[in-house]
C-alpha cells in the first residue's frame, strides 16, 4: 500500500502509498506520503432493502480522467508510484490541475481500493483539489477508463489526519468492494516542513456508465 504523499499535497508516512503535503512539496497528500500496508479486507457491505444492488466491480482499465460536478473539476489524470521510502509520490508543482492515480492500486471500478492525490494549493495558487473539504457525504467522483467506461463513486466521508498519525489501514485498507480515497494536504503549513496534515475522502461504486 501507499504511504503518505511527499510534498505539499502529500498524505501521511506509513508503510504503503502515502500522498504527503499537497502544497507544494513535490508530492501529494494522504499524510505526508501515504503509507499502505497488507491490507485486510473486511467483510462485504451488503445492499439493504432500500439501497440499489451494488455494480458489479469491473476488469482493470487505466484511469484517464477525474470529475467532481459538485467542485466543477474535471482533470486530466497521470499515474503514480512510489519512492524509494515507499510513499506515494505526487503530480509535478508545475502543472496544479493534474490528478496524481496510484497505479499500483485498484483502478477506476475494479476490486479494491483505489487512491487519487491532488496538490491543494502551489505558490501560484489553489490547485486541483483546493475545494476537497467542501465536498458532503452523498456527492458522487467520476473516474473514466481508457476503455471508455465511467466509475461513479459516491462520497461517504470526509476525514482529516495529522501526517505523524495517518491511519494507513483505515485509508488504504481492502473493504470488499471497490472503494475510492481522495488525498491532498490539511491542517497547517509551515513552509520549510510543508502542511502537518491530509484530508481524505472516503467513497465507494455506486453506479458504471
Amino acid at each position: 500500500m501507499p504511504q503518505a504523499l511527499a510534498s505539499r499535497t502529500a498524505p501521511a508516512q506509513g508503510s504503503g502509498p502515502h500522498p504527503s503535503k499537497p502544497r507544494t512539496d513535490s508530492r501529494t497528500a494522504p499524510p505526508q506520503r501515504p503509507t499502505a500496508g497488507t491490507p485486510n479486507p473486511a467483510r462485504p457491505q451488503h445492499p439493504t432493502r432500500t439501497q440499489a444492488p451494488a455494480p458489479r466491480p469491473l476488469p482493470r482499465s487505466r484511469a484517464t480522467r477525474l470529475l467532481i460536478p459538485h467542485l466543477r473539476i474535471d482533470a486530466p489524470i497521470m499515474p503514480l508510484g512510489l519512492d524509494r521510502e515507499r510513499r506515494l509520490t505526487a503530480p509535478p508543482e508545475d502543472n496544479p490541475k493534474l490528478v496524481g492515480w496510484y497505479q499500483h492500486g485498484a483502478s477506476p471500478g475494479e476490486q479494491g481500493t483505489a487512491v487519487a492525490v491532488g496538490h491543494l494549493d502551489t505558490d501560484r495558487g489553489p490547485a486541483v483539489f483546493a475545494g476537497l473539504t467542501e465536498l458532503k457525504r452523498g456527492r458522487v467522483v467520476e473516474a473514466r477508463r481508457a476503455d471508455g467506461r465511467i466509475a461513479v463513486y459516491t462520497v461517504d466521508a470526509i476525514k482529516s489526519y495529522e501526517k505523524a498519525r495517518f491511519p494507513n489501514q483505515e485509508v488504504y485498507g481492502a473493504r470488499g468492494r471497490p472503494e475510492l480515497r481522495l488525498i491532498t494536504c490539511g491542517g497547517a503549513y509551515d513552509r520549510r516542513t510543508g502542511y502537518s496534515g491530509n484530508v481524505v475522502v472516503f467513497a465507494h461504486l455506486t453506479a458504471i456508465r
